[in-house]
């Protein structure tokens, strides 16, 4: 095995720890939550790492196969694209009045910095990439990543002061705009 396929395999090993330790936290997250929309979200959350692991491991099983990166991982369903979108349809359903529970907060808390750490780390190896392929795999992990904190914090907002929420998606009306 060359060095280059062990970085890999090694960086791959990682992820799909990362990964599993996400869905894992999100579908318990998802049972303990204490409100619908929390519980939406969570399981929206865990259905995306579970197309992430999956597209991990095929990856991780062609370079153990056939000692070559693979692109199938293209081919694979995309995570919900429109995560945010998704909460703020959900939210507004809801609307302005929503009360959380604490324990929703603190399980927002853990889920973002979960996201931030896995942003930190595919940043990190897109930076010692060498393929192009792999690039492109990482870039995109990256972006996802990035979506998911972002529709964490949004909701983590949302849940703490819903009015708060409302007004800076309205912000527009708010300036005379």
């Amino acid at each position: 095995m060359s060095a280059q396929e062990d970085r890999l395999l090694t960086m791959l090993s990682v992820a799909l720890e990362m990964e599993t330790q996400g869905k894992d936290y999100y579908e318990k997250a998802a049972a303990k939550a204490k409100n619908e929309l929390g519980q939406k979200i969570f399981l929206m959350l865990r259905d995306d790492e579970l197309v992430h692991l999956e597209r991990i491991q095929k990856i991780y099983d062609a370079l153990c196969e056939k000692h070559v990166w693979c692109d199938e991982f293209n081919s694979l369903p995309l995570p919900n694209p429109d995560l945010n979108r998704s909460f703020n349809e959900l939210a507004l359903k809801f609307g302005p009045r929503f009360i959380a529970k604490s324990d929703d907060l603190k399980a927002l808390e853990v889920g973002i910095e979960a996201e931030a750490k896995s942003i930190a780390f595919y940043q990190d190896q897109l930076k010692k990439a060498a393929e192009i392929s792999e690039k492109e795999f990482l870039a995109r992990m990256v972006a996802e990543e990035k979506g998911h904190h972002a529709a964490l914090s949004d909701m983590k907002l949302y849940l703490s002061d819903p009015s708060s929420w409302f007004r800076e998606r309205e912000k527009g009306g708010l300036d005379g705009a």
